[in-house]
């Protein structure tokens, strides 16, 4: 699928986002999310930039561990899930503002971040929607610092057999029929969400990819009966 494409599939289901992901998740999305910042090892004084952040969702839970002294970024290309995630900063939950995250609109293919500049350099569910799965990775791993932390949540294919098959019966059957319904998205922006994920490495390939892009002791923690999961890996301090 063409980039464009993508970014107008996006750009179409923006407002309902939030809601589906919470909805089809069971509302597990949240807990994903926290779980990867707690692999992150994020720590208050660390800058964080989030690619393909959409509405923010995971820029966000970063930005609850992040102090004064550092920040968070998240970037992504499309720009109407972004304006989301700015409405998300003006009404704070709690006593968290927010005040040390920013949102900005960017190409995760070519980041406009110098090399060596944040400590952790995460994505959640969005590197799949890179047109060159490697190329994003090497981009993040270039603004990352050397010792820094790249983190991908995303979405994987469970390994029991016994729940593949009913969790792709709900995945490829149930899922899609929902999403498109309540987001009235007549490009089947919900079906293209199984059919990505199917064609998207596993968790060992991903790992494999990943080393190749320069990052070591790469680790990864299946989720939830192994529907999603969490790699993360360091950049080599003697990488460039």
């Amino acid at each position: 699928m063409q980039a464009q494409r993508i970014k107008n599939l996006f750009s179409a289901i923006a407002r309902y986002y939030d809601f589906l992901n919470a909805l089809l998740s069971l509302k597990r999305d949240k807990m994903w999310r926290r779980e990867t910042v707690k692999a992150s090892d994020v720590k208050p004084t660390n800058k964080v930039l989030d690619v393909c952040t959409g509405t923010g969702e995971l820029a966000l839970a970063y930005s609850d561990k992040i102090g004064a002294e550092g920040f968070v970024i998240g970037s992504d290309f499309c720009f109407e899930m972004l304006v989301i995630g700015d409405q998300k900063l003006q009404q704070p939950v709690g006593a968290v503002s927010h005040r040390t995250t920013n949102f900005l609109t960017a190409d995760t293919l070519i980041l406009p971040f110098l090399d060596d500049t944040f400590d952790v350099v995460s994505v959640g569910f969005g590197i799949r929607n890179v047109s060159d799965l490697e190329m994003g990775i090497r981009e993040m791993t270039r603004v990352a610092t050397p010792g820094g932390r790249v983190v991908i949540l995303e979405f994987t294919q469970p390994t029991n057999p016994l729940f593949r098959g009913l969790y792709y019966f709900y995945f490829t059957k149930i899922l899609p029929f929902v999403g498109n319904l309540i987001s009235r998205n007549k490009d089947d922006a919900y079906g293209y969400l199984p059919r990505s994920v199917m064609k998207f490495p596993n968790c060992d390939a991903l790992k494999g990819v990943m080393e190749q892009c320069g990052l070591t002791d790469v680790r990864f923690h299946r989720k939830t009966f192994g529907i999603v999961a969490i790699h993360v890996g360091k950049k080599s301090k003697n990488i460039y």
